[in-house]
């Protein structure tokens, strides 16, 4: 059993307001106020509202939002980036967030509709929005999601054990980042992305971008009903059965274990929970986003994923936190040698 601190009233007034702090962080980087202060620290107010193009007060109020959530210090009327600021929130910055802080941006109007979710158990947005129905919505997704897997693959792929592994099929492989990265740690890997054609039309772009096209190659297809490619030696699947049904999942497991060539390996990363599917919080409420936004999104727990594995024939399964700051579970398998 997890042990949490009492709930004080003023956590509760706290969670409430929440969201103010959001729609400030949001704001600030849709008027580009970080970057802007990057290119001329120590602005004052009006001139951030000059050269931005935005209202002397509604710029005056933001940057003062800003600087009380310690996103900007601010002396004698001139604002400058903070250090956490600079590492996160400018195009570029070494812990680059931008991208992936737009996917929670994109996802924020659909947690006003909680309620209507609560009532009918239906996702409040068409799931396709984001995976080809709106081409601009899909391409935020997609570079939101390169983002993401920038930040988290640095600490993830010095993980994955992919000694003597030539081939890997990357499913529901998104922007081909993690493919890139882990091409890039290891010279003889040859690694194929499976994914919807909207989503590898960007994805091939960035692959390219990196210079990996010729040790990381694309295929568009939809991994619920597309036959995988076989004789691989690895297979991963990062970050994208928090989106499926338990009978999904066992499905894609079983065919997964069948492209895999004896004591070949399986990688799974993931947001998961312990077995009351209510620790931790945030994959719990992640839990939440993702039904609002899809159709079968949850997040599962570690023990049913190990249990999926076993009935896909996999053996040697375990799962380990990732190093933080990000929430996620690695967890491997193998097929039997014999």
């Amino acid at each position: 059993m997890n042990e949490r601190a009492a709930l004080s009233s003023d956590r509760i007034v706290q969670m409430a307001s929440a969201f103010y702090e959001s729609a400030t962080l949001f704001a600030a980087l849709e008027a580009g106020v970080f970057t802007y202060l990057q290119q001329t620290p120590g602005a004052t107010a009006p001139e951030v509202s000059a050269s931005c193009q935005l209202s002397p007060r509604g710029i005056r109020l933001l940057l003062d939002a800003c600087t009380a959530l310690g996103l900007l210090d601010q002396t004698d009327g001139r604002y400058t980036n903070t250090p956490a600021t600079i590492a996160t929130l400018v195009p570029g910055a070494p812990h680059d967030l931008t991208r992936a802080i737009r996917y929670n941006h994109d996802v924020y109007a659909a947690w006003g509709h909680l309620p209507e979710f609560v009532r009918t158990g239906h996702p409040v947005e068409a799931p396709a929005l984001h995976l080809g129905a709106d081409p601009e919505r899909t391409r935020r997704f997609v570079l939101a999601m390169h983002g993401r897997a920038l930040g988290i693959g640095r600490a993830v792929v010095p993980l994955l054990d992919l000694a003597g592994c030539r081939t890997l099929l990357d499913l529901a492989g998104g922007p081909g980042t993690y493919a890139v990265l882990m091409a890039q740690a290891n010279p003889d890997l040859h690694c194929t992305v499976l994914d919807l054609p909207p989503i590898v039309q960007v994805a091939g772009e960035l692959i390219g971008q990196a210079g990996m096209s010729a040790r990381v190659e694309t295929i568009a297809g939809d991994y619920h009903t597309a036959d995988f490619p076989g004789n691989r030696d690895a297979v991963t699947i990062f970050g994208a059965l928090h989106q499926e049904s338990p009978e999904a999942i066992q499905d894609i497991l079983t065919r997964a274990f069948q492209t895999l060539r004896p004591g070949g390996k399986i990688f799974i990363l993931d947001l998961m929970t312990d077995a009351t599917h209510a620790w931790p919080s945030f994959s719990a409420l992640f839990a939440v986003n993702m039904a609002l936004t899809t159709t079968h999104g949850w997040v599962f727990s570690d023990e049913e994923l190990h249990a999926w594995l076993a009935a896909a024939g996999f053996v040697n399964s375990a799962i380990q936190p990732v190093p933080p700051p990000m929430p996620h579970w690695l967890a491997t398998a193998q097929k039997p040698k014999c």
